[in-house]
C-alpha cells in the first residue's frame, strides 16, 4: 500500500501511509485509537476506496471495489467488530457470500468448517446459532471465516482482545504455522507483547501519519510504545493500599439462569466495599455475563438477593438501578453500551437526560446537553471528526469504549461494574483508563472488575474473585498471591486439593 490517503468529514484517517508486507511474514500496525489502523485495513479489503495512494498485491497493481474482489485476490479479514447476522448459525454465516449458486450444501459446507475448527482447536460447532454463543465464540466464527476462504493475506484486527490467555497463545501458534506455509499476516493489535511474540517488523502510526516501520526483535516495548503515543508510558498503575468501607454490593447464594436454561451462576456469595476493587477472574463463559447481567438487570435471578447500599434490587427494574447510583461498563460495547445510530450528545445523557440540568419541565436542554458531553469527550480523549454531533457509530472501536467510560466515570456512580474495560485500547489509553478506576476507589467508591487480562486484573485488584463453572472458588488478596495459582483456581481447583 503507497501513499495512501483517506479523509472523512473533519478528519484525516490516513495521511499518505505506506505499508508493506512480504510473504510469509507477520507484520504488525501498532497505532493509538483512532489512529487510521482499521481505516487501512479497510481500504485493502474494500470496504473503504483511498482518496490517494496505490495498492498492489504480488507486484501488481490492483483496484479493490469491495470485498469480492478482495478475497479474489486472497485477502481476508477478521473485523474488530464482528460482521455477523445473530440469528443465523455459525455455519450460515460463514458460508456467506461463498454460497455457490442458487443451492448450497450445507451439510457439507458444515463438514468443512469443522474439520477447519478441529485442525486450528477453536472449538466452534456450526450448527451453533450466533445470539446464543459468547463474544469470544463469536470471535473465533470470524477467524472461521477466514480460514474457510483459504486467503493467503490474512488481517486480523484486534483478534485477541476477547480471547482467554490460552485462547491467545492457541491462536499466536495458528499465525506462526500460517506464516511457515507461506501466507502474509498483518496484526494490528494494542498488545506489545503479543508483537514480540509473533511479528518480525511493526509499521507505527500515529494520529493518521507513519511514523517508523521497526524491527521487532532489536526494539524494546517501551520505544514501541513512546513512538505510538509520542511520549513515555507507563505500565503499572500507582497506588495506595485500599482502605474499605461499607459494603456497597452485597450478593448472597445468587443463582441465574443462561440463555440455554440451565444454571450459568450458583449460589453466588460476595461483598464489595466503598474505596476498594474486587477483580473477577476467570476464563470466559464461566458465568461472569450472567453474574453482570443479574447485577444490572439485564438478567433475572433463579434464586438469591443482590443488595446495593443495603437496599435489596434482585427485582428492581434496570432504571431504578441506574438512579440508584450503579454504573456500567459493558462488555459489548456496540449491543449495550451505545446507540450507534445517534450522535455522541444523546449517547452520553443517555441514563441521565429525565434529570436537571438536561431537562426542565419535560423539554430537553440541549445547550447543557452538549456541555456535558464535551467536557467527557475532553476529558476521555475521545476523538471523532465532528465532535460531540458525531454519530455513535462512526468512531473508531477504542474512541467507542472511552466514550462509554467516560460517560459511566462522569455519572459518579457509588458502585461501577466495569467489564473488559480496557478493551481495544492502546497503552497510552490503558494507563489512563486504569488511574481513573484506582481513582474511583480512592474517591470512596466501589469498582468490581470484570476481565480475561489477569494481568489487568492484578494490576488494578485489591481481591480477586475466583469464578469457574458459575460458581465461585474462592476470594485471594492480591499482594499473597500469584498469576499461577489464580491460573489453577479458574480451571476449578480449589486450595488443597
Amino acid at each position: 500500500m503507497l501513499g495512501i490517503r483517506k479523509e472523512f468529514p473533519g478528519i484525516v484517517a490516513n495521511d499518505d501511509i505506506t505499508l508493506q508486507v512480504k510473504e510469509g511474514e507477520i507484520h504488525a500496525i501498532l497505532g493509538e485509537n483512532g489512529a487510521g489502523k482499521s481505516t487501512l485495513m479497510s481500504i485493502l479489503f474494500g470496504l473503504y476506496h483511498a482518496d490517494k495512494g496505490v495498492i498492489k498485491v504480488r507486484g501488481k497493481e490492483v483496484h479493490i471495489k469491495d470485498p469480492n474482489d478482495a478475497f479474489a485476490l486472497g485477502i481476508g479479514m477478521v473485523h474488530q467488530h464482528f460482521q455477523l447476522v445473530h440469528n443465523f448459525t455459525v455455519a450460515e454465516n460463514i458460508i456467506m457470500g461463498k454460497e455457490g449458486g442458487f443451492v448450497y450444501d450445507i451439510k457439507k459446507a458444515s463438514r468443512k468448517i469443522k474439520e477447519i475448527s478441529e485442525r486450528y482447536g477453536l472449538s466452534i460447532e456450526p450448527d451453533m446459532v450466533i445470539d446464543s454463543i459468547t463474544v469470544g465464540m463469536q470471535q473465533r466464527v470470524e477467524i472461521l471465516k477466514m480460514l474457510y476462504r483459504d486467503a493467503d493475506i490474512l488481517i486480523f484486527d484486534e483478534p485477541t482482545a476477547v480471547l482467554t490467555p490460552q485462547e491467545i497463545d492457541e491462536l499466536m501458534e495458528i499465525m506462526k504455522n500460517l506464516a511457515a506455509e507461506g501466507k502474509s499476516i498483518i496484526l494490528i493489535t494494542h498488545k506489545l507483547d503479543e508483537i514480540k511474540k509473533v511479528a518480525s517488523r511493526c509499521t507505527i502510526i500515529r494520529r493518521g501519519r507513519l511514523i517508523d516501520v521497526v524491527d521487532v526483535a532489536t526494539t524494546s516495548v517501551e520505544d514501541m510504545a513512546a513512538a505510538m503515543v509520542g511520549r513515555p508510558v507507563s505500565f503499572k498503575v500507582s497506588k495506595a493500599p485500599s482502605k474499605p468501607g461499607k459494603a456497597i454490593l452485597e450478593i448472597e447464594n445468587l443463582s441465574v439462569m443462561n440463555s440455554k436454561g440451565v444454571l450459568g451462576v450458583k449460589n453466588f456469595s460476595l461483598s464489595v466495599h466503598a474505596g476498594e476493587i474486587i477483580g473477577l477472574a476467570g476464563v470466559d463463559g464461566n458465568g461472569q455475563s450472567e453474574l453482570v447481567e443479574a447485577i444490572t438487570g439485564l438478567r433475572k435471578a433463579a434464586s438469591g438477593t443482590i443488595k446495593f447500599n443495603g437496599r435489596d434490587i434482585t427485582d428492581l427494574d434496570i432504571a431504578e438501578r441506574n438512579d440508584m447510583g450503579l454504573g456500567h461498563i459493558p462488555e459489548d460495547r456496540q449491543k449495550r453500551g451505545l446507540i450507534l445510530s445517534a450522535p455522541l450528545t444523546s449517547n452520553m445523557v443517555i441514563k441521565e437526560f429525565t434529570k436537571s440540568p438536561f431537562s426542565k419541565h419535560g423539554l430537553l436542554d440541549y445547550p447543557a446537553i452538549r456541555e456535558y458531553s464535551e467536557k467527557i469527550i475532553k476529558k476521555f480523549d475521545v476523538r471523532s471528526g465532528e465532535g460531540a454531533d458525531s454519530l455513535a457509530g462512526k468512531l473508531s472501536g477504542g474512541n467507542q469504549q472511552k466514550a462509554i467510560i467516560g460517560r459511566e466515570i462522569t455519572a459518579d456512580p457509588d458502585l461501577l461494574i466495569a467489564v473488559q474495560p480496557t478493551r481495544g485500547l492502546d497503552v497510552g489509553a490503558i494507563e489512563f483508563i486504569h488511574q481513573q478506576l484506582v481513582d474511583e476507589r480512592d474517591r470512596g467508591k466501589a469498582v468490581f472488575l470484570v476481565s480475561f487480562e489477569l494481568d489487568e486484573i492484578f494490576n488494578l485488584s485489591d481481591k480477586i474473585a475466583v469464578i469457574s463453572g458459575g460458581e465461585l472458588i474462592d476470594i485471594v488478596d492480591t499482594s499473597t498471591t500469584d498469576e499461577h495459582a489464580v491460573g489453577l483456581m479458574m480451571a476449578g481447583i480449589r486450595k488443597g486439593e
